[in-house]
């Protein structure tokens, strides 16, 4: 597998250097980075090639980097049958960069690309139909982003005086509980239920 990797790394950066920045194998798969204008280009050249033949589209996901100044990964995942084998794009963008929608190549992208833009912000250009997939149309913020807070902005619940659905501010009702942060090694000072007899 890993010869195989390295010949379809070695070809690849032989015929189209000029859309790679970087190969690298690593778990079994061939990653390779690219610039965000570049990603259409190369991903046309890898599934319509003959020697790769990356035909199959698996996923777009996105990863959160808060702290570097291009804060997302957009990463695809894509399969050729014929070769039997996997590989991984990996691009780089801003908060405020848009990222050219691999749509026109593979038409599969169009809910994976609304899921980045949903859960992240990650814009996309030339997508026919960009809007939110997961989160209600009135949601505010980008829930898996790094500073999204856990509690969320808004509770939703369903009120029956009113009867219909309400949006309220989350409000923490309950203070920080203390909890018995004990190791289980050293045991507790209380007896639990079933262990009367055991200190005996």
């Amino acid at each position: 597998m890993t010869e195989a990797l390295n010949e379809l790394s070695s070809y690849i950066r032989e015929t189209r250097p000029e859309l790679v920045k970087d190969a690298v194998i690593a778990y079994g798969e061939l990653t390779l980075t690219a610039e965000p204008d570049d990603i259409v280009p190369l991903l046309t050249f890898l599934r319509d090639d003959v020697q790769c033949g990356f035909v199959s589209f698996i996923d777009i996901c996105g990863v959160d980097w808060p702290a570097r100044e291009k804060r997302f990964d957009v990463v695809y995942h894509l399969l050729s049958p014929r070769q039997n084998l996997r590989i991984r794009i990996k691009v780089e963008t801003g908060e405020d960069e848009p990222v050219p929608s691999a749509f026109s190549v593979y038409p599969g992208a169009d809910w994976f690309e609304r899921e980045a833009w949903d859960l992240y912000g990650i814009l996309f250009t030339g997508h026919p139909d960009l809007r939110r997939i997961l989160t209600d149309y009135g949601f505010e913020g980008h829930p898996l982003r790094k500073d999204f807070p856990t509690t969320g902005f808004v509770e939703v619940r369903y009120d029956d005086a009113a009867k219909r659905v309400v949006y309220e501010p989350v409000e923490l009702r309950q203070e920080f509980r203390s909890f018995d942060f004990l190791s289980p090694w050293e045991g507790t000072d209380y007896v639990l239920p079933g262990d009367e007899k055991a200190k005996q």
